[in-house]
């Protein structure tokens, strides 16, 4: 019977998702994730492996994170659909902030993005996981849309899942720009301009 396991692994996937995100996989080193989670090669290893594991470990715990935290800002009864859809922008622009480097710096974006836009189509595990997470946005960003119809928030003829898509699409470009160093104010804009296309 092995030792118990002196460490809290979800503590060591949350500090290793934190390294990858903001360097990604090729450049994120062992010694750099060693020392965000406190453990040595040896122990890292141990638990996860590889390094692949490791980022798959923490691909998956960001999206669970991003994923839970939309859903909480989508889930307000009390709410109209646009307004919940606005709560989501209003969740990107504060991450962003918070994200931020020194002035004029952008974050390190979403680590859902960088992943697609660098390995996904590499890792056909990495992939699936990536295609479930967008689904899942998907489906909480439509149910969000036809609520608004009922309730006369959301006035737009267009299909309820291709408003979805368009939402996404406008939410990762948020991201990416506030990697790029956008601020609140730019990106506040953005999010207008994504609202506009509700009662288009």
């Amino acid at each position: 019977m092995g030792r118990p396991r002196k460490f809290d692994e979800e503590r060591v996937v949350e500090a290793a998702s934190r390294v990858f995100w903001r360097k990604g996989y090729e450049a994120a080193s062992t010694d750099e994730l060693c020392a965000a989670t406190g453990l040595t090669r040896s122990s890292l290893f141990n638990a996860f492996t590889s390094k692949e594991q490791l980022f798959r470990r923490a691909l998956a715990h960001y999206l669970a994170d991003r994923s839970d935290r939309q859903a909480a800002a989508l889930d307000a009864p009390d709410a109209s659909g646009a307004e919940r859809i606005r709560r989501v922008f209003t969740l990107v622009i504060e991450d962003e902030a918070a994200n931020r480097g020194g002035p004029g710096e952008g974050g390190p974006g979403c680590f859902s993005v960088n992943t697609i836009t660098s390995m996904a189509h590499l890792d056909p595990e990495i992939a699936r996981l990536v295609e479930a997470d967008v689904e899942k946005r998907l489906s909480a960003l439509r149910l969000a849309l036809m609520d608004g119809r009922l309730d006369g928030s959301v006035t737009s003829g267009r299909d309820p899942a291709d408003l979805a898509w368009y939402l996404n699409a406008v939410i990762s470009g948020m991201r990416i720009s506030g990697q790029a160093g956008a601020g609140s104010r730019t990106l506040e804009a953005v999010a207008a301009t994504g609202m506009d296309a509700l009662t288009a």
